[in-house]
């Protein structure tokens, strides 16, 4: 199976994907994804820590200080995903995070060790589509999945920017600030979600103050995927070494009410 076909085959399921996000070095690492796989994660977006973590609300910037507090590196975030590819051959990984970390070595350096190490594609917060060779061709190149971000804000005449270049899946932003829990309205969420997808045949996954599986469940029924981040990283900060168990807890729950949301028709390009 190679890398791309991962992120492909989640969105493809006869429903909509769960997506998880956890930050690096915080906790017992290992053993939260894989809680998060057992609790039905479709996808796992796995948090590079990072000194100024600007789109970030309370709970990751304090997951992001005590990941660097342990000394996590660049280099432990890579062999964390390397050993999590070895345990979980089939599910899609995905690295968020800023630039610093990702190009400080340069970018063909970072391509190349995200594909050695199974990665499917790659977040970059502070990129921008019109900075995109510091980092894009090079992932392209290496066959890793620059996925960008659309927001509220997002307008039809920047939309073609962010779209261009752009694989794997969209990450709508639904609030126009920080992660944590704000939420926006499932009446703007689905037309702006309406909206991406008549310019573009990539699944749209939303996330930003998605924290219960009610919402998640909501937001389901209108988009192809789920993104739940600050309130899993809420639980390893809680629970520490006993937040495995409490991580697929809540991973299962989402996972149910996500999978169990009939997907909407297709309002997309040919729809």
């Amino acid at each position: 199976m190679t890398e791309s076909s991962r992120l492909s085959n989640a969105f493809a399921k006869p429903h909509p994907a769960l997506v998880c996000f956890i930050t690096a070095g915080d906790g017992d690492t290992a053993a939260n994804l894989d809680a998060l796989v057992a609790g039905g994660a479709d996808v796992i977006e796995l948090g590079m820590p990072f000194t100024d973590p600007m789109a970030d609300g309370p709970a990751i910037q304090a997951a992001n200080l005590r990941s660097l507090g342990k000394g996590t590196t660049t280099r432990d975030v890579l062999m964390i995903a390397n050993e999590f590819r070895a345990r979980h051959a089939d599910v899609p990984l995905v690295l968020m995070g800023y630039a610093n970390p990702m190009v400080r070595r340069g970018a063909e350096w970072f391509a190349g060790e995200c594909k050695g190490c199974g990665v499917d594609g790659v977040i970059c917060v502070d990129i921008p589509p019109e900075e995109d060779d510091a980092l894009g061709p090079a992932l392209r190149e290496a066959g890793i999945d620059m996925i960008r971000l659309a927001t509220p804000t997002t307008d039809a005449g920047r939309l073609p920017q962010v779209l261009e270049g752009s694989s794997g899946f969209v990450y709508y932003v639904s609030v126009a600030g920080i992660t944590g829990k704000q939420q926006a309205a499932i009446e703007s969420i689905d037309a702006n979600v309406s909206r991406i997808k008549q310019s573009t045949a990539l699944p749209v996954a939303v996330g930003f103050g998605v924290r219960t599986p009610e919402q998640a469940a909501e937001i389901a029924k209108v988009a192809d995927g789920v993104v739940v981040g600050s309130a899993l990283v809420e639980l390893v900060g809680e629970h520490g070494i006993e937040a495995p168990a409490k991580l697929r807890e809540l991973t299962s729950a989402l996972a149910e009410a996500v999978h169990s949301a009939a997907k909407a028709p297709a309002k997309g390009i040919g729809a």
